[in-house]
């Protein structure tokens, strides 16, 4: 983002029109409007005024955006949800912007064996199985899903899965849209 970019967000951010900032300057409404579309460029002291108006440090305009790696390492996925018998990982670094909730569930064996309580939600569900083997009810049917099996279904009917197992049960379940 350019420097005239960073005054154009903060001034839209405070909800100030350019010749508002023009006022509060001293500087052209022309000028401003060059500035932020990178037609022109600012001098220091002009920069540093239109920083103290905005109450930020001068330095705020020379940052660098810090860039959001987009890979999570296995090692390092955060667990975001543990419920009774179940942990949930996060499978994307910056879910709340994305369209899709793709998170890493594993289900630990229990002696509970009855079918789980199902429910529906908004939206849809893709569910891949990576380990074990994953009870998945939809409406009236049950299914067993093996290593590489999958479902994809929309979540508005009844619906839940378990671990009827004595070993762990690994999986993958992306939602849409994003529950975050």
């Amino acid at each position: 983002m350019t420097i005239g970019e960073k005054v154009k967000n903060l001034r839209n951010e405070r909800g100030m029109t350019l010749k508002q900032l023009s006022e509060a300057t001293g500087l052209s409404t022309g000028f401003l409007s060059q500035f932020e579309r990178g037609i022109t460029t600012i001098a220091v002291e002009h920069l540093a005024t239109i920083a103290a108006l905005f109450k930020v440090k001068i330095n705020y305009f020379f940052e660098e955006e810090a860039v959001v790696e987009p890979i999570i390492r296995g090692y390092d996925q955060p667990v975001i949800h543990k419920l009774n018998n179940m942990i949930y990982k996060q499978l994307s670094r910056t879910p709340q912007d994305k369209k899709i909730a793709p998170k890493m569930i594993e289900i630990m064996p229990h002696e509970k064996r009855e079918l789980p309580t199902t429910y529906p939600h908004h939206g849809e569900e893709f569910v891949y199985v990576l380990e074990g083997i994953l009870t998945l009810v939809i409406e009236e049917a049950t299914y067993q899903l093996y290593p590489g099996d999958s479902a994809h279904y929309f979540s508005t009917v009844n619906h839940n899965w378990d671990n009827q197992t004595n070993n762990i049960v690994k999986f993958i379940v992306v939602h849409y849209p994003n529950d975050y």
